[in-house]
């Protein structure tokens, strides 16, 4: 019962903290994307899949969340 508990609080740390450094990576990265989209309106692929990226960590937490709790 315990070993559960202490799974499902692994798990939500694994996501929450993922997504906090997510957020803070891509509050960065999006700031600095609006000003170089100011600059010069071509470079608007590069900020978009330069702040998508960050994203990616999250979806690593979320695996290592499933698969701390035995869903996968």
């Amino acid at each position: 019962m315990a070993v559960e508990g202490m799974a499902a609080v692994g798990a939500g740390l694994a996501v929450g903290l993922a997504a906090l450094g997510t957020g803070w990576a891509q509050a960065k990265i999006g700031s600095a994307g609006v000003g170089a989209l100011a600059e010069d309106d071509s470079l608007f692929g590069q900020v978009l899949i330069l702040t998508v990226i960050p994203e990616t960590m999250v979806i690593f937490g979320l695996v290592v969340a499933l698969v701390a709790t035995g869903f996968i």
